[in-house]
């Protein structure tokens, strides 16, 4: 069965891809008029450059004031810093001094020197030649409006960026808040009805127990079991949606009781071996009704991808002073590291009937109620898997 979430999760990946579509055609078209914008600016200082030649080498008539008026003096946003052929200053343009020196000659002189190695990394000098054979020097850089427009996709990149996490975090928020109100519900409505038969059930226990015709019959302890089996299940479907109450428990103890009610109604290839690193005496703070829940659905999963025939171990160690770690590892099919990920996803299961409801809802009893942490430590295909649990004490 494919969960839904993996249909989500190619939705989510379609959204990206066309995301990085429109990032991509932003940043070629914003290059294009960056290109073009730069060569309209370098034709501009050309002519800057030209107007400025025929200044030095023609003689003085009206068409002089003409160019100064009009082709010198209409370069309003392009810096350029005119020098001689030894690179001292003449004049510039378009260059922005700092107030702390504008009224110091030699601090300004030194500021355009620093503004001319800028220019030197954008773009070669234009060569002024004059009529006694010395050059004058063009140097000039990128305007203000081409160098904003150099970053600007890139700008635009990072805002459309944070507003799709904002959007991604909103969705999976209201997403998480609706599966939450589904597995309240779900879990309230299975106690409900549960409870009309249960309670039935318990009746008629207790009428057979009082028979004289049922005394010493080993069936009838194990009904017993069976239908305080029954009281659990439906207290642990109660208590989803609430806050449980967490309590200073035997982990060594509660393991123990949980895998002999299991291992009692398995098949009987399935050997269970519990091992602990510690003290018997050591606590940790569970639910012990929720806590069995998540013990048997781990065990019942592990014995189905034994295909009822191997062993399970749960190996108990310390992980420092504030936490407990319980391993349990089967010699199963072993899950392939591409679904690793997927196998705590509701709806994800590999076997044809079943819900896979199973270790998403385990997952959900340790992270959300308990602050702990179920994951998968170890799995190779073909010898077995390692889920830890991982509880506070």
């Amino acid at each position: 069965m494919i969960p839904i979430y993996s249909q989500k999760n190619r939705i989510k990946l379609v959204v990206v891809i066309i995301a990085l579509i429109i990032g991509a055609a932003t940043i070629t078209y914003t290059n294009i008029l960056v290109s073009k914008l730069s060569e309209r600016e370098q034709e501009l200082v050309q002519l800057y450059a030209k107007g400025l030649r025929y200044m030095i080498n023609a003689p003085s008539d009206d068409n002089i004031v003409f160019i100064e008026e009009e082709i010198l003096s209409s370069n309003t946003t392009v810096p350029v810093i005119l020098t001689d052929e030894n690179e001292n200053i003449l004049d510039s343009k378009n260059i922005s001094i700092p107030e702390n020196i504008s009224d110091k000659p030699e601090k300004i002189n030194d500021y355009l020197q620093g503004e001319i190695g800028k220019m030197k990394e954008q773009h070669a000098p234009i060569v002024v030649p004059w009529a006694e054979g010395s050059v004058n020097y063009v140097f000039y850089k990128d305007s203000e409006l081409l160098s904003q427009l150099r970053f600007y996709p890139y700008v635009q990149l990072i805002v459309i960026s944070c507003f799709a996490l904002v959007a991604y975090f909103a969705f999976s928020y209201s997403r998480r808040a609706e599966q939450n109100r589904v597995w309240v519900g779900l879990a309230k409505e299975t106690a409900h009805q549960l409870g009309t038969p249960l309670s039935s059930l318990m009746a008629w226990y207790e009428y057979i127990k009082g028979n004289p015709k049922f005394e010493n019959e080993p069936i009838l302890e194990e009904l017993g079991k069976d239908v305080r089996r029954l009281e659990i299940i439906t207290e642990r479907f109660s208590n989803i949606g609430s806050v449980p109450t967490l309590r200073d428990e035997n982990i060594l103890q509660v393991t123990q009781n949980a895998i002999n009610y299991l291992q009692n109604r398995i098949s009987r290839k399935v050997t269970f071996t519990v091992e602990s690193a510690f003290s018997p005496d050591i606590t940790a703070k569970v639910n012990v009704s929720l806590y069995d829940w998540v013990i048997e659905n781990i065990c019942k999963n592990a014995v189905d991808a034994m295909e009822g025939r191997g062993s399970i171990t749960i190996q108990m160690v310390l992980l420092g002073k504030s936490s407990i770690a319980v391993d349990i590892t089967d010699t199963g099919k072993g899950i392939p590291k591409s679904k690793v990920d997927s196998v705590f996803l509701p709806g994800f299961t590999t076997k044809k009937r079943g819900w896979g409801l199973g270790l998403a809802l385990a997952k959900r009893i340790i992270d959300n109620y308990h602050d702990g942490r179920l994951y998968v430590k170890w799995s190779e295909v073909g010898k077995g898997t390692t889920f830890r649990i991982v509880l506070n004490r």
